[in-house]
């Protein structure tokens, strides 16, 4: 049986952010799950860079169905996991179900790879306090007040905690993710 890698997300989600992960962690053979506050069909968005934008913009993205719900989700069956940005973890740090998913994976110190507006989560949970990590640039002083210590980097490893700034670091991302990944949780 493969191991088992989980993706933690919702609706408005940065469509890159998901779906990138999840294609290229299937690639090497693992098998990914995407889990939402509900079994349904997810709408993603496109965050883009524009010029004569002082931020992104955002437009609709693609769709694509959760596999399970949060309330379905043992955390224990999973080797890794995968937090997308976008606007969903705005919404999705409130949810008690996917908190106690979150706390189970970094009780466990397994591998969690964060990207853009992801960390949002790690930081509602307390999970980032003497962490280097990055995030999308807008989210330095949240990072802050969560007690980690910001980088704007590509991808920041700190343990088998992974982060990264926004889709453009996905190649950095994915590959410093796949490293500490094949170390503590290869392909079965």
């Amino acid at each position: 049986m493969p191991t088992k890698i989980l993706i933690v997300t919702g609706d408005a989600a940065e469509s890159l952010e998901v779906l990138y992960p999840y294609q290229r962690l299937r690639e090497e053979g693992y098998d990914v799950h995407i889990a939402a506050p509900s079994r349904k069909t997810l709408r993603f968005v496109v965050h883009d860079f524009e010029p004569g934008y002082d931020t992104y913009t955002e437009k609709p993205g693609y769709t694509w169905p959760a596999d399970l719900a949060f309330s379905e989700v043992d955390p224990g069956d999973y080797a890794a996991l995968v937090i997308p940005g976008g606007r969903a973890p705005e919404y999705l740090r409130n949810d008690g179900e996917l908190r106690k998913i979150l706390k189970a994976f970094f009780d466990a110190d397994k591998p969690v790879a964060q990207i853009c507006h992801g960390p949002l989560l790690t930081a509602a949970i307390d999970s980032l306090r003497g962490r280097r990590v990055t995030a999308y640039p807008a989210l330095e002083p949240d990072m802050q007040a969560a007690g980690a210590s910001f980088q704007d980097a590509e991808a920041v490893v700190d343990g088998t905690l992974i982060s990264a700034r926004a889709w453009p670091d996905h190649p950095a991302w994915m590959r410093e993710f796949l490293g500490v990944l094949r170390s503590k949780a290869p392909v079965s």
